[in-house]
């Protein structure tokens, strides 16, 4: 049982109410991050963040934080009643963030030192820290002499001394390799089960489904573009949890379905699976050696043309991150279908793994210009030009109308990409332009 069942529940120690999120150019319309996201984080309670990179989660960690302010919405963060130890929230980053001209005992002290707490205090606070987080022995080693999960744990520790009510983590075992990852995982679940650690909840972003499932007691799933709560699920397995449980793995492919829902759509509406599909459509920059390798790995044995997401996931070592905008780019393109967490390749799909490579290329061009509308529209500008040429840089700042910078990026190379694959443009680099010089 976990220690979180033993503890008294008394007042929410954060409640985001309404939060909305949009970040954008002066004078633009913004891109809409967050949308209306509710959240409470109770005592004694680990809860997870899941959602696709882009979905805002990381966003909304950062507000409870205090490192942004929402567009709207308000976030309160409460200490517990009578509880004089516990302040606030810390929080550990994916990216370690150490300073590398400080020790590890260095790193850990500087929280303490800010906030003006004695040296001796201090040491002997920061110490204590490094030895529950089990770095005992390296207290003057540098993050260069230290592996990766334990600049990890030196960022565990340096948010533990500063004895804050709540741990904000944000993919902290994402940078890790899968042991290691694996390692600091249970030992942080250890330290949480037996009580040694001085706060009092835990609030994780993840994008990992069994990661959320390990670890948290509530999971709230979020939908990308904007971010919303579209599922809230309890988790009541006891802890340790283990993966090959049948109710764990009905967890994990509950969630996958969760996160590959789409909406009805409306009657009339055009767009069908793809609702506000248009130039403005944000696109993973997925390779088409990656989408070719989907295609023929669902199309071969054991599949057979179709598979459910968690098995295909487990068979490519893929996590949902991963596999997630690979599937529903084949599916954008109609090379695939999904239906909860089924994927099914399509008759175009098929013809196009049995094809060789000039038909191959064909068949994805005709697809390209049918469904991806950017493309398309690229294709028409060359087309309508006199001299078929035409600055990517017209197409990016069409695209940040509707999104950031970087997704305008992302979407712009996805798209040159594809299309220089299919042969319906070429794109010059050292000019960052698109011509109709070497198409089929």
């Amino acid at each position: 049982m976990t220690l979180a069942a033993e503890r008294p529940a008394d007042t929410a120690l954060v409640e985001v109410r309404g939060v909305q999120h949009v970040y954008g150019k002066g004078g633009g319309s913004g891109l809409l991050v967050l949308d209306n996201v509710d959240l409470t984080l109770e005592p004694n309670e680990i809860v997870g963040l899941l959602g696709r990179s882009g979905s805002g989660k990381s966003t909304l960690l950062r507000s409870i934080a205090g490192l942004l302010k929402p567009t709207a919405g308000t976030v309160s963060v409460k200490d517990m009643p009578g509880d004089d130890t516990a302040h606030g929230v810390s929080m550990v980053f994916q990216s370690f963030a150490l300073f590398p001209w400080l020790t590890v005992l260095g790193n850990v002290e500087l929280g303490l030192e800010a906030q003006g707490v004695h040296p001796d205090e201090r040491r002997k606070r920061s110490l204590a820290a490094i030895d529950l987080i089990g770095l005992d022995g390296f207290e003057n080693a540098y993050p260069k002499e230290l592996s990766g999960g334990m600049r990890q744990r030196v960022g565990l520790a340096r948010a533990l001394v500063v004895q804050p009510s709540v741990l904000l983590m944000d993919e902290p075992f994402s940078a890790l390799d899968v042991l290691t990852a694996e390692t600091l995982r249970t030992d942080l679940l250890d330290l949480w089960c037996e009580g040694r650690m001085p706060i009092r909840s835990i609030l994780i972003v993840t994008h990992n489904i069994e990661e959320a499932v390990l670890m948290c007691d509530r999971i709230l799933v979020f939908s990308s573009n904007p971010g919303r709560v579209i599922a809230e699920i309890k988790v009541d397995l006891p802890q340790p949890r283990k993966r090959l449980d049948p109710a764990f793995r009905a967890l994990v492919d509950d969630i996958y379905a969760r996160m590959t829902a789409r909406a009805t759509p409306a009657a009339g509406n055009r767009d069908g699976l793809f609702p506000g599909t248009g130039i403005g459509m944000a696109l993973a920059h997925i390779s088409t050696n990656t989408l070719a390798g989907m295609m023929e790995a669902l199309a071969g044995a054991p599949n057979n043309g179709k598979a459910e997401l968690p098995a295909l996931a487990s068979e490519l070592q893929l996590e949902a991150d991963e596999l997630l905008p690979i599937a529903e780019t084949l599916q954008l393109m109609r090379f695939a279908e999904i239906e909860g967490r089924m994927i099914r390749l399509t008759a175009a799909a098929k013809r196009y793994v049995n094809a060789e490579v000039d038909e191959r290329k064909q068949l994805f061009a005709q697809n390209l210009l049918a469904y991806v509308p950017l493309a398309s529209h690229i294709r028409r500008v060359l087309d309508d030009r006199a001299s078929h040429q035409a600055p990517a840089r017209r197409f990016r700042d069409e695209l940040e109308d509707f999104m950031s910078e970087d997704y305008a990026e992302e979407t712009v190379n996805a798209v040159v990409d594809w299309g220089r694959y299919a042969e319906i443009f070429a794109f010059h680099e050292d000019m960052d332009q698109f011509s109709l010089d070497d198409p089929a």
